[in-house]
């Protein structure tokens, strides 16, 4: 399903004003190239880090999801094979509720909005106006997948970003065009055109904020999918999906698999291929949350395989790092993270001094602070939402190495 291109509301506005949207145009237009070309997007990336961002939500926290269910109504989505009436609108609708079924059987307290609970047309930039005006923890969009070809099988789960290959793209651009039938598109989506490759410049800046949450859910989902449910994995991708660009919290798309594979196709018209999948994602969900609330173990980050890393050859900019003793556990607050590295200068970081690199997954990650307890670190979190950080959260070192929250909070009660 796919993808979402620059278009920017009052919610969570991430590419707003004149700086951003004049230089995302003269790239376009190639008036920028080259180095230059990467230096401005880059600089826009670090400058709009802190814009993509909901107010009152707690980033360590996971009290609302937003379960989407692609297409419906006069969009059908996916047609498959031909072979049966139900289309990927109604598999993504059975399998999203399915989903949201078992996380409030299990979390009570959790609240599961659906952005359709019937076969409905609902604009993709609305589906983020539910999230965003829902101040969304989490949000997952269901989808199938099509190709020319009868071959392509498995399932894979994207989060917003760059294609990193022309078969993503096409997976967007195929999700995307549900905008057509939109009236007023060309105004909604600041003049994105689902056919035009180039649009994806702005919009792919937007989700930077909540890169590395929707990495690890992410990966999350494509461990179940292939050790739980026994389906073939594509992995983790990213594209420009335009139904996960505007959200201001962690976002996915999944993918269940191919319906113009007869085999898959199959397998995902059943009520137990339906509820396999969607016992997947949510055991996926619930690791997540056990992850980010510090309540259990799971995956570390590092293993989603997404983003070969920036192989451009220089030195690292060295900065002041406080001293860590061996076999320590300190506590650092995450503010970003990137696919490119972002220069260690504060004026690249709202004016925040001493921030550190780290990296994993191919991927750039910065913290600030290094504190030897949980409350000395909530403290700093607080500095850095102050300086526009708002959904920076809390991360866990042990002898230089990134742990998870829950052994961290173990070995602290321990000690």
């Amino acid at each position: 399903m796919e993808q979402r291109v620059s278009g920017m509301d009052r919610v969570g506005r991430l590419s707003a004003g004149p700086k951003s949207t004049e230089a995302v145009r003269a790239v376009r237009k190639g008036l920028l190239s080259g180095r230059f070309a990467t230096f401005m997007v880059l600089m826009l990336a670090a400058w709009g880090f802190a814009q993509a961002q909901t107010p009152g939500r707690d980033p360590n926290r996971i009290r609302t999801v937003v379960l989407d269910a692609g297409h419906g109504g006069k969009d059908p989505g996916n047609l498959g094979t031909g072979r049966y009436k139900t289309t990927e609108k109604h598999i993504s609708l059975n399998v999203a509720k399915l989903i949201g079924k078992y996380i409030n059987e299990t979390y009570p307290d959790v609240k599961v909005i659906y952005t359709r609970e019937d076969d409905t047309f609902i604009e993709l930039k609305e589906r983020c106006n539910i999230a965003n005006k829902a101040k969304a923890d989490v949000f997952i969009s269901i989808h199938c997948n099509a190709n020319d070809s009868k071959d392509p099988h498995g399932c894979e789960t994207y989060v917003m970003g760059l294609h990193k290959t022309e078969a993503n793209m096409r997976v967007a651009q195929k999700e995307n065009s549900a905008i057509l039938l939109e009236d007023g598109h060309e105004l909604k989506y600041d003049g994105y055109d689902p056919k035009d490759p180039e649009s994806i410049i702005a919009l792919s800046l937007r989700q930077n904020t909540h890169l590395d949450h929707s990495l690890l859910l992410s990966a999350l989902i494509q461990k179940q999918f292939k050790e739980r449910v026994g389906r073939p994995d594509r992995g983790v991708k990213q594209a420009g999906f335009l139904v996960i660009s505007y959200n201001t919290m962690p976002s996915v798309l999944v993918e269940l698999g191919f319906l113009t594979n007869a085999n898959e196709e199959d397998y995902l018209q059943k009520a137990e291929g339906q509820d396999y999948m969607a016992s997947a994602i949510y055991r996926a969900f619930k690791e997540y949350k056990a992850t980010v609330e510090g309540t259990g173990s799971a995956a570390p980050v590092a293993e989603a395989p997404v983003v070969k890393p920036d192989t451009t050859k220089r030195e690292p900019v060295k900065e002041p790092v406080k001293q860590e003793p061996e076999a320590s556990l300190v506590f650092k607050v995450q503010i970003a993270t990137s696919s490119k590295r972002i220069e260690l200068k504060a004026k690249n970081f709202n004016g925040i001094q001493g921030v550190q690199e780290h990296q994993g997954a191919g991927m750039y990650k910065y913290t600030v602070g290094s504190e030897p307890s949980l409350a000395g670190a909530r403290k700093v979190q607080e500095v850095c939402k102050s300086k526009g950080y708002t959904e920076s959260f809390i991360v866990a070192f042990r002898n230089g190495e990134r742990i998870a929250m829950s052994d961290a909070l173990k070995f602290a009660e321990a000690h």
